[in-house]
């Protein structure tokens, strides 16, 4: 299946102008029905409640604009079936997420149900020979691939704590991975990428500070979901294997070190990691000086480096790839002790 750059142009295009319409009917429905995201906690950083439901305008985004791409190009059922391997459980855990800004679910109910969608996807990956790095051990492979679309789909969620700071994240992981799966010739997790991409960018027009909507835990959970999915999927054009391993790691960098910094924090305060503060990422910059604005530009400008990196080892003829991964890797831990050190709230 070769796609086209006009393909992926208008797959981009249609996601995000499609996403941009519909977030604004969502925001009046969010409204009138009061689904809205208050200030009534403390870890709660926004002073007037925001309306909720953007996530539903992604899903429906990505869904409506992938599976009609499929109906409209030639629809082959293995093609369909594949894209449902990668977007059911991803919607399935939306609709969670969905529950959860509508009725406030305990942690427990959410992390079970990411427990059985990385189980599925794992599955599906595992047994149908899809995982881009495999170790050759069925169960390790499970066991990775769980841990891998659990880890980030909390990650993100964790993340979305800041107006356009995961929306502006996600956008910039999904162009770099559409970079290289095209030029790995993996067609497929490009065009989904794409997708993903121009949807969230879609949605960022809303969502930029200051935010109109919130994604919520439904845009949250369906994108670290999806996007885990992919980039497990991913196949990294390297020589070594831990270069292969570091490509979606570093493409997801600053959301996991959001998640690290977060839970070692609480962990330090002998607190639950799963109880919520203002000791993320973008708390600690606004408390150094920063506006949110700012705040969420660095993020993204961190995001955009680390992709750099994995673009770089992905490159062919590349020589010096675990040297570029050594790097990334000390980069990563002087910004986590940096971060760690700051004042948590």
């Amino acid at each position: 299946m070769v796609i086209s750059q006009v393909d992926y142009f208008l797959l981009f295009a249609i996601s995000c102008v499609l996403v941009g319409l519909l977030t604004p009917l969502m925001r009046k429905i969010a409204l009138t029905h009061a689904i809205l995201d208050r200030p009534n906690s403390a870890h709660k950083s926004h002073k007037n409640p925001v309306p909720y439901l953007g996530g539903v305008a992604i899903i429906i985004g990505v869904v409506v604009v992938s599976y009609g791409a499929l109906i409209l190009n030639k629809f082959i059922w293995s093609n369909f079936w594949l894209a449902t391997s990668v977007l059911g459980p991803a919607v399935a855990m939306g609709l969670v997420g969905l529950w959860d800004d509508l009725k406030n679910l305990k942690p427990l109910p959410r992390f079970i149900g990411q427990s059985i969608a990385g189980l599925i996807v794992a599955i599906i990956l595992v047994f149908n020979d899809s995982v881009g790095n495999p170790t050759g051990i069925i169960g390790l492979d499970v066991a990775i691939t769980v841990l891998w679309v659990v880890g980030i789909c909390n990650s993100i969620n964790f993340f979305d704590n800041l107006d356009g700071g995961a929306a502006g994240t996600i956008a910039i992981t999904a162009i770099s991975l559409t970079y290289l799966a095209i030029t790995g010739n993996q067609y497929f997790i490009a065009a989904l990428s794409v997708v993903v991409a121009g949807a969230t960018l879609g949605f960022l027009i809303w969502n930029r500070t200051p935010a109109r909507i919130y994604m919520g835990d439904a845009g949250a959970l369906f994108l670290g979901v999806l996007i885990a999915t992919l980039t497990v999927r991913f196949n990294p054009s390297t020589d070594y294997s831990i270069a292969s391993f570091a490509v979606p790691v570093l493409l997801l960098a600053i959301p996991i070190l959001d998640t690290t910094v977060a839970v070692f924090t609480r962990l330090r305060r002998k607190v639950s990691p799963f109880q919520g503060g203002q000791d993320h990422l973008s708390h600690r910059l606004v408390r150094a000086g920063l506006s949110r604005k700012v705040s969420a530009i660095t993020l993204w400008s961190l995001t955009g480096l680390f992709s750099f990196f994995a673009a770089l080892i992905s490159m062919p003829n590349i020589r010096n790839e675990v040297v570029i991964v050594v790097v990334a890797s000390v980069f990563w831990l002087l910004l986590f002790l940096y971060f760690f050190k700051t004042k948590d709230s």
